[in-house]
């Protein structure tokens, strides 16, 4: 199994876009990207700490590739606005993909460059490595799950 940490916006709809796609095995919610861990849903909201609202997906990669899963993040969400997906704005809301290992750097330095040029050269997603990842609190995993009737 592998791992993978993405930001695109507000962490409940890609969480549940992703949580049925064959050969995701889980998915969780958090914070990265920020200055330290154990951070509170408050502290990033009020954008001093430097995390995203990212989406931790573990992962088969004998069914699912991560080239192929950052194929479907470009699709999620428009990568071409910066520090906001609407109507979200801050940085807590940017679009970026978290490495953990240089072959995902490499691969998502490749899948960006052709999004990029899809989109004129507009793309605002960062590449970073990752960083002090924070777990959600519990009322954020499957919020939309957890609230639609």
């Amino acid at each position: 199994m592998q791992k993978c940490y993405l930001a695109l916006g507000c962490f409940w709809k890609p969480e549940e876009n992703f949580k049925n796609k064959p050969g995701i095995i889980e998915t969780e919610v958090g914070y990265a990207g920020g200055d330290k861990l154990g951070v509170t849903y408050k502290e990033v909201c009020g954008g001093k700490t430097g995390h995203a609202e990212t989406v931790k997906l573990t992962f088969d990669e004998k069914i699912i590739s991560f080239e192929k899963i950052l194929d479907l993040f470009f699709k999620m969400h428009d990568p071409t606005q910066k520090d906001m997906q609407f109507p979200d704005v801050g940085t807590q809301y940017r679009s970026e993909i978290f490495y953990i290992d240089e072959i995902q750097k490499k691969t998502a330095e490749k899948i960006k460059n052709i999004y990029n040029k899809i989109h004129g050269g507009k793309v605002e997603t960062n590449i970073s490595e990752m960083k002090n990842y924070t777990k959600a609190e519990e009322y954020h995993q499957r919020y939309i799950q957890k609230n639609s009737r």
